[in-house]
């Protein structure tokens, strides 16, 4: 069982930034690909980055590509995976998701993840 939570949340300006991080609970995090998600009012839930269990694969929404980055510490007990989040924009608004998934290599698919947090609000203002 793993145990994700959330936090970095917040309301922003537009061009601003926010990193999030989620927290997981459990001795083998480096077993786990990590996904990170989003959901806006209205819309299905869409994959926004992904990495995998050691860090050297990674995946990017191609809408984010060079505005977003996605990184994990496997190490020291932090057991984190973060999502650095620059030049936002008013549609990046959003609850953002994180999710492990037991393997490890990433998915873009949502039910490709077993475990999920609880989600943290994203809110960039024009």
């Amino acid at each position: 069982q793993v145990q994700l939570i959330e936090s970095g949340g917040g309301s922003v300006q537009a061009g601003g930034s926010l990193r999030l991080s989620c927290a997981a609970s459990g001795r083998t995090f480096s077993s786990y690909a990590m996904g990170w998600f989003r959901q806006a009012p209205g819309k299905e839930r869409e994959s926004v980055a992904a990495i995998s269990g050691s860090g050297g694969s990674t995946y990017y929404a191609d809408s984010l590509k060079g505005r977003f980055t996605i990184s994990r510490d496997n190490g020291n007990g932090k057991n984190t995976v973060y999502l650095q989040m620059n030049s936002l924009k008013p549609e990046d608004t959003a609850v953002y998701y994180c999710a492990a998934r037991g393997d490890k290599l990433w998915s873009t698919k949502k039910n490709a993840y077993d475990y999920w947090g609880q989600g943290t609000q994203v809110t960039v203002s024009s």
